[in-house]
């Protein structure tokens, strides 16, 4: 199994568990628009560990996720439908972890390792 350059794992504070079954796609933005390089899905443990290649460009990149549907199936009110995460990566670093830590009325994120 390859490494992706990027990874995410998202966590439900509201809940205390990881958030299983959250739709994930990885962008590039390409000029003026966004370009889909990757989608994924978060596994049991709230985690993508593939998601796009094993290097990427020196660019501007985002993430958004799922949020929305991952709180309907649960059948819990959530303000934000999806959250969009935007970075930028450099081909230099080995490895980019972007967590995202989501409630139904908040999130926050950080730079990994």
């Amino acid at each position: 199994m390859s490494t992706s350059h990027v990874t995410t794992h998202v966590l439900d504070t509201g809940s205390g568990r990881p958030a299983a079954h959250v739709a994930v796609a990885l962008d590039m933005l390409d000029g003026e628009r966004w370009v889909t390089l990757a989608t994924g899905t978060t596994d049991d443990d709230g985690r993508v560990k593939t998601l796009g290649p094993e290097k990427l460009a020196t660019g501007t990149y985002r993430l958004t996720f799922g949020t929305g549907a991952y709180y309907a199936a649960t059948g819990t009110e959530t303000f934000f439908p999806e959250v969009a995460l935007t970075f930028a990566v450099s081909e230099t670093q080995p490895h980019y972890h972007v967590p995202l830590l989501l409630s139904p009325f908040a999130y926050s994120t950080y730079r990994g390792s």
